[in-house]
């Protein structure tokens, strides 16, 4: 799920251009060390004749060495091959997501840390990730991250036999179920999570005395509901009343009857499906004339360019988000700064995400390790990082945001 606007430019496919810094990515980094001043000697005193001391050099920065497992696909810079509309995508978030990462490490460097980033590259392919598991030095790092992609990550932790070894799970949402790792660490909430945040919003901000829940009527939106259903059943000990409807054609009459005229309606959509939210939504538009409608949509509604933004804001809609970018932040202006002076380009959604979690890595590995998640959270430009450990499931980001359409844009509201 992808919440930050792509107002980004792509890459411009310059092979040439892609291999020479995908070529400068490939090699590991040097170990930083920060200089150690000099203290100033002390006047010499007399002493009895004895054994010199030893000298006692000051102890270097203790290096850690992290493996990125990204889909550079470099076989396409052979000869012969080319980047496909699909390849040259995934090279597109591997590179942003290096530059971001690289450089939270650069920063972290500056105040006394040490790192040594090994970069692989996993060609969005399964067998390469299988194999990738195999590696001795990937396998001796402090922390690997990646594979990106859902099916690349399970080939390879299928073929890891280290159990305690954490693993990053940086883009993908999907359920850490996928992986059966209990070291796991995924940093996107999955589905389940921005249920429960919609769920507990509703039940404490506004008090319904039930919820209708709109389904197209594909299976997977059940993803969405079963998680909603359990979550706003716990937290109001069963006094929301929950109402399903599969809606076909936008036909909404049935619920009239149960409708308020005076309080919000709480609508939940789960869909995704382009042609039933257009039609549907227009349903309720209809609908909001009489009966007051307050709606909460699935996440990745808020990458739907076909959604109307003014539909929206009657609707009174809210959408849960766990990468919401606000490019008016002081923190986020400066790092866009910084990177344009760095890389001569601007970053991408990949490339902050890749920041954040570079920063939030580096530190806990700077500070003695991943060992507990919970006891450092964190607040980035794209989304906040609280941890809880799930048995058997590793340690899931939870912190989901809720936002709300107003003044034709998304505002916070929780």
């Amino acid at each position: 799920m992808i919440s930050v606007r792509n107002r980004l430019p792509r890459l411009s496919g310059n092979r040439w251009l892609l291999f020479i810094t995908v070529a400068l990515v490939a090699a590991a980094c040097s170990p930083k060390l920060r200089p150690v001043a000099e203290q100033p000697k002390e006047p010499e005193k007399p002493v009895v004749k004895t054994q010199p001391a030893p000298i006692v050099k000051p102890a270097a920065p203790k290096v850690s060495t992290i493996s990125l497992l990204l889909p550079f696909g470099l076989d396409h810079l052979a000869p012969g091959e080319s980047y496909s509309t699909v390849s040259l995508r995934e090279a597109d978030i591997s590179l942003g997501y290096y530059r971001g990462f690289k450089m939270a490490l650069d920063s972290l460097t500056a105040q006394g840390y040490n790192y040594k980033l090994q970069v692989y590259d996993t060609k969005g392919d399964k067998a390469q990730a299988h194999s990738l598991a195999n590696n001795p030095l990937v396998r001796s790092s402090d922390l690997i991250v990646g594979p990106v992609f859902p099916d690349d990550l399970k080939a390879f932790t299928g073929n890891y036999a280290n159990a305690k070894q954490p693993i990053v799970s940086p883009l993908s949402p999907a359920s850490p179920a996928t992986y059966k790792n209990p070291e796991i660490i995924t940093i996107m909430p999955p589905l389940e999570y921005h249920a429960w945040a919609a769920a507990r919003f509703i039940n404490n901000k506004l008090n319904p005395d039930k919820v209708f829940i709109l389904k197209s009527g594909f299976s997977d939106e059940n993803e969405y509901i079963i998680p909603f259903k359990k979550a706003i059943d716990s937290l109001s000990k069963k006094q929301v009343k929950v109402i399903m409807l599969t809606v076909i054609h936008g036909q909404l009459n049935s619920l009239i009857p149960q409708l308020s005229t005076t309080d919000k309606n709480v609508f939940i959509i789960p869909a995704t499906d382009q042609h039933f939210l257009t039609i549907t939504l227009r349903a309720l538009d209809t609908l909001n004339s009489s009966y007051p409608v307050t709606v909460f949509g699935h996440p990745n509604w808020i990458n739907y360019s076909f959604l109307n933004a003014e539909l929206l804001q009657r609707l009174d809609t809210h959408i849960t988000s766990a990468e919401h970018v606000n490019f008016k932040a002081p923190n986020t202006v400066n790092f866009i700064q910084v990177y344009r002076q760095t890389y001569h380009t601007e970053p991408t959604e990949y490339a902050i995400k890749g920041f954040d979690e570079g920063m939030y890595l580096g530190q806990l590995l700077g500070a003695g390790g991943l060992k507990d998640l919970t006891k450092m959270d964190f607040t980035g430009l794209h989304n906040s990082f609280q941890f809880q450990k799930k048995a058997g499931l590793g340690w899931i980001n939870t912190h989901v945001d809720v936002y709300k359409y107003a003044n034709f844009e998304l505002k916070k509201v929780e």
